[in-house]
């Protein structure tokens, strides 16, 4: 299938440096506008309370600092893609970095006065930052679509169809306006579909092909956005090197440093005992509401698999029927839908409180804090049967949180959800942790993270 001929208007958008320096400055005022009201209120009602009041510079600092802290986690949360997000998304992604910058510089005051600073004045700080963040969004949305037209946009497949959909369903229409598609062997053999794009979506194509057209998108200025196979996901590890006066890369199973794996470790116990420390209470209301519900059992025993296949028993408060599996068949949950959840179960469920006895579990050392979700056996075995690679994701030990629950959802496929945990193992590190851990916050409350599974979706989530 061809596409239709660009005319002179759409080819013309402009210089791309001026652009981006144009949004880098409109990101840059959304970080300024944020920190107006502490500004504000510290000059008018902190600094002149500090046990040894700072002069000049000094406040300078603490402004920096809330820079710093509000920069870090909106980039952590996404705060800024104007281009990618929705307005909703935005806003929420924003107003929850405000809320931990606004913590920590609540923590860095009480420090520095000596004594317990106000609360409702922090309060107030952040209600300026809601309001100044909901105008920001609209105004940085309307501006950013107003000077930049979607991009004429191709879509190559081979495993699955349904990108165009997905481009509606999330909204980027506006960036990305589709013009045409065709399978990958079609687009190798007549490369001049591409004449004219300025975007190509390339969805589960085979390395063969593929290299075939993006060597063509990057010899004719084309972006691409590459959805890869578990192949492309295990080379993402691999370490260049030189061997033979050549160029090389290893590739080896996962086999992080034992320093990572210490320091890992140290940080789920004592993050692990923390937490505990601080969440009894939510705890004991929830196990004294589960009993009450219909007497049943507080918590949920389950088989699940942790690093090399190793089973262990996971530990879960009680949100379904204490006979929802009676005829011993393993079931994923389809959600909201699901007559077997209790009503105390839908509340749990959704802010994710019954998973927090599995802190006990990583205290044992069955988990960690993050890493693959673990899997049941049963099921497991079901998706090996269509995808041998499922078992590579037990590689490394399962997580309470990981990365394909931080950027894909609960409905997510088994197969997108394996080259999700795959992009983590192939890459260990401390800082990627402490990034998901503190993803994990923005999902707790996003309805779209806990929707169940459809029934009729295949493992490999094709969709024809």
């Amino acid at each position: 299938m061809t596409a239709e001929r660009p005319t002179s208007e759409e080819l013309n958008t402009g210089s791309g440096l001026g652009r981006t320096v144009k949004l880098r400055g409109i990101k840059l005022m959304n970080a300024v506008l944020m920190a107006v009201p502490f500004i504000a209120a510290w000059y008018l009602h902190f600094a002149s309370r500090l046990a040894s009041p700072y002069y000049r510079r000094g406040n300078w600092v603490v402004i920096l600092i809330f820079f710093v802290v509000y920069a870090l986690c909106g980039r952590t949360y996404d705060a800024f893609l104007v281009s990618y997000n929705r307005i909703s998304e935005m806003i929420y992604s924003q107003c929850l970095a405000a809320f931990i910058t606004d913590a920590i510089m609540w923590l860095i005051t009480w420090l520095l006065e000596k004594h317990f600073p106000s609360i409702w004045v922090f309060l107030l700080i952040l209600a300026g930052q809601i309001l100044l963040s909901v105008i920001w969004c609209f105004g940085a949305h309307h501006w950013y679509f107003r000077t930049n037209p979607p991009k004429r946009t191709f879509i190559v497949w081979d495993r699955r169809r349904g990108m165009t959909d997905l481009i509606e369903s999330y909204g980027l229409d506006k960036k990305f306006k589709v013009v045409g598609n065709c399978t990958a062997r079609e687009c190798v053999n007549n490369l001049h579909v591409l004449d004219g794009i300025q975007v190509v979506f390339i969805v589960g194509v085979h390395s063969r092909d593929r290299n075939i057209i993006i060597k063509h998108c990057v010899d004719r200025g084309i972006t691409s956005f590459i959805i890869p196979r578990v192949g492309d996901v295990l080379m993402s590890g691999a370490k260049p090197m030189h061997m033979f006066h050549l160029p090389m890369l290893r590739l080896d199973r996962y086999n992080p440093s034992p320093e990572y794996l210490f320091i890992k470790r140290a940080m789920d116990i004592i993050l692990s005992v923390f937490a505990l420390l601080i969440i009894w209470p939510v705890m004991v209301v929830t196990a004294i509401c589960i009993k009450r519900t219909d007497g049943g059992p507080i918590f949920y025993r389950q088989c699940r698999l942790t690093k090399d296949g190793k089973p262990f028993d996971v530990l879960k408060f009680r949100s379904m029927r204490v006979d929802a599996e009676k005829d011993g068949v393993a079931r994923l949950s389809t959600g909201d839908k699901d007559d077997r959840i209790t009503p105390v179960g839908r509340v749990i469920r959704k802010v994710r409180i019954d998973e927090l006895p599995q802190l006990i579990n990583i205290l044992k050392g069955d988990m960690s804090i993050v890493g693959p979700r673990p899997e049941r056996p049963e099921i497991a075995a079901e998706y090996e049967k269509e995808m041998l690679e499922f078992r590579l994701r037990l590689q490394a030990k399962c997580g309470l949180t990981g990365y394909a629950q931080v950027y894909g959802k609960y409905n997510t496929t088994p197969y997108d959800k394996l080259q999700m945990d795959l992009m983590y193992i192939a890459n260990p590190s401390l800082a990627e942790d402490l990034k998901i851990m503190f993803a994990t916050v923005k999902i707790l409350f996003m309805p779209e993270s806990t929707e169940g599974i459809a029934e009729g979706t295949t493992i490999a989530g094709e969709n024809h």
